[in-house]
């Protein structure tokens, strides 16, 4: 069991690669503004284009994809991201794929980050927001096997290397929404910073203000830090790549 700054000093660089827009705000943008706040460089993967989350009468896919994008772009300026990478793949058609793997592959190389942190790659059957959502299971298996080995061996999609990316190994990688995490990070000073990055989300806030945002995720993140010493927390399960 591990708690807030378990890891080594060295840890500069984090990559978080999601399905949509709104899936790190709501999974791990605590941890995000707390790390970037440390000295930490950090950079999104949006594998998605977004462009079915929405029940608005007349809203077309093309237009839904532009807005997730702008909204995504202003979450990352709120939680002072070095960028955001948009892929593009269809939005609830996502599958573990080659092409989306050697896609990850190639900004893990680009972003050379010591932690990934990604979404759990299989599906919980007890229920919960999100839990069975296909894009979130794809998009975590994809993750995985971009970390381990594609992204390491110089060998798996050599155009890669032609392309100018060189091998990079993964120090570890934190998974979201896993049924028995090993890792709690304190957040507790790092609210606000997170839910203006939520609520920079408008199209996917079902009309809520910034204060009943703030109070749901003050009370859901408290649940994730109780017991542990955290008011509140964001907590993952922690795979070891070297140490």
């Amino acid at each position: 069991m591990a708690h807030s700054s378990d890891w080594p000093e060295e840890y500069r660089r984090g990559l978080v690669v999601v399905a949509h827009a709104d899936d790190a705000e709501y999974g791990c943008s605590g941890t995000v503004a707390r790390l970037v706040s440390e000295g930490w460089d950090f950079a999104y993967v949006l594998c998605t284009d977004g462009s079915k989350g929405s029940s608005e009468p007349g809203m077309t896919e093309e237009k839904l994809s532009g807005i997730r994008k702008k909204e995504q772009q202003e979450a990352g300026k709120a939680l002072g991201l070095s960028n955001v990478t948009f892929l593009g793949y269809p939005d609830s058609y996502l599958t573990p794929s080659l092409d989306i793997r050697k896609d990850i592959a190639r900004e893990i190389r680009r972003q050379k980050p010591d932690i990934v942190i990604c979404q759990y790659p299989m599906r919980i059957l007890d229920g919960g927001f999100g839990s069975g959502h296909p894009d979130h299971i794809a998009a975590g298996e994809n993750t995985l096997a971009a970390i381990f080995p594609t992204a390491r061996d110089h060998m798996t999609f050599p155009e890669l290397l032609e392309e100018g990316f060189e091998p990079h190994k993964v120090a570890e990688a934190w998974i979201m929404g896993h049924p028995e995490p090993d890792l709690w990070i304190d957040i507790s000073d790092h609210m606000k910073t997170s839910i203006k990055a939520l609520t920079s989300h408008k199209s996917q806030m079902s009309g809520q203000s910034f204060q009943e945002v703030y109070d749901r995720m003050i009370e859901w993140r408290g649940e994730r830090g109780k017991g542990h010493g955290m008011p509140q927390a964001d907590a993952f399960r922690r795979i070891y790549y070297r140490r």
